[in-house]
């Protein structure tokens, strides 16, 4: 396994993320057990020594059944990784109850990595309102307390709601979390977190290197160009290999679900692998060409913006429209910004007048693409 330094200690670069267990009969809140712990042993003598679970993941079971899992190793000799689930606003203001429960469920005194869990728009208010609610002030006291040793957040919102919690938090978080891939290296900009994250000296752990599936379900012409350059690579040890070899990378978390994964997995882990730059140019053409085959080519320029009559952000309605298009199997990121908008400013705002296509240098028929995202939102 390899290894990388953070802070005095030595993390595993692959981090096993319990999100996605082997479940019985379909039901994602039953866990198989046996089948589960399995892969905790494998991963645990194998050289894994980041786990990472969370309050919502399997209801709940997850923090019990990954516990259990590892009770039967020294506690000093791996580190558990959990969060506060603030992407629920109700539980703000609950923050002292759900981390004891934690602690309880988990059957540990202490969690190794604690993470606010997915700072993003619907949120980030909550998160900074530390007068009202305390959130992060409770969590800096379990830091000083020991029952928390290293404190970080995960995110899946936009560049600037992210600088916001940098911003007021930066200085007592010493790591990210960050969606991170070669199509969302431009996709969902992740390259401007990864940037301002090794600017301020942040560790960076890695959520979704895979997108969920999408970057192992490749056609042969998408294909084509990476196997011209390293013939024997599939498609998993080409989205691993990227991550890898970006800036500030840390501990890069897959939730496998089933021992083949796991296993393979592993094996890609077990030793080193450099991308060169003519790789690396052919994987971010290669994100670009997903990215843009699912919604509307927007580059942002805010041409639009200035001739709307209803004042829409249409460049940011955009970027969650083609987001939304291209995870339909974990579509809460669109739903969850909107949440954070008034409905004056939703896509269902649009009056469709057109003026908006008239300066586009795309050629986007914006008010079609805005009618349909208000479709598939329900509005």
């Amino acid at each position: 396994m390899q290894y990388y330094e953070f802070k005095d200690i030595k993390l595993s670069a692959l981090g096993f993320g319990a999100m996605r267990l082997p479940v019985i009969d379909g039901d994602d809140n039953r866990i198989e057990e046996t089948e589960a712990t399995a892969m905790v042993d494998y991963a645990y003598e194998h050289g894994i020594n980041y786990f990472d679970t969370a309050w919502g993941y399997h209801g709940g079971n997850s923090e019990r059944i990954l516990g259990r899992a590892l009770a039967r190793y020294p506690r000093e000799s791996f580190y558990l990784a959990d969060k506060f689930p603030g992407y629920d606003v109700s539980n703000f203001g609950n923050h002292e109850q759900i981390f004891a429960e934690q602690l309880k469920r988990c059957g540990v005194d202490h969690f190794d990595f604690y993470l606010m869990h997915d700072v993003c728009e619907l949120n980030i208010e909550q998160y900074l309102d530390d007068a009202k609610y305390g959130t992060l002030s409770f969590f800096v006291e379990q830091v000083r307390a020991g029952r928390i040793k290293h404190l970080g957040f995960s995110t899946h919102g936009n560049y600037e709601t992210f600088m916001r919690f940098l911003e007021a938090y930066g200085d007592v978080v010493e790591f990210c979390q960050i969606q991170l891939n070669y199509m969302d290296w431009e996709f969902q900009n992740a390259r401007a977190k990864v940037e301002e994250l090794c600017r301020r000296g942040l560790a960076i752990m890695v959520m979704e290197p895979l997108r969920g599936g999408i970057l192992v379900s490749l056609g042969d012409d998408d294909l084509r160009p990476l196997r011209a350059l390293r013939p024997d690579a599939n498609v998993i040890e080409w989205a691993f290999s990227f991550v890898r070899n970006a800036q500030g990378v840390g501990t890069v978390l897959s939730g496998m679900s089933n021992m083949e994964q796991l296993r393979e997995n592993v094996a890609l882990f077990e030793r080193d692998d450099t991308l060169t730059a003519e790789e690396r140019d052919a994987l971010l053409a290669l994100g670009r060409k997903l990215a843009s085959a699912k919604g509307v080519p927007c580059t942002a320029c805010h041409y639009c913006v200035s001739h709307c009559p209803m004042d829409l952000d249409i460049p940011r309605l955009l970027e969650l429209y083609n987001e939304h298009l291209s995870r339909p199997d974990f579509a809460f990121i669109a739903p969850m910004a909107l949440g954070a908008m008034p409905p004056e400013k939703h896509p269902s705002a649009c009056i469709a007048c057109g003026a908006c296509t008239q300066v586009c240098p795309q050629q986007i028929d914006i008010p079609e693409a805005l009618a349909d995202f208000a479709r598939l939102m329900g509005e």
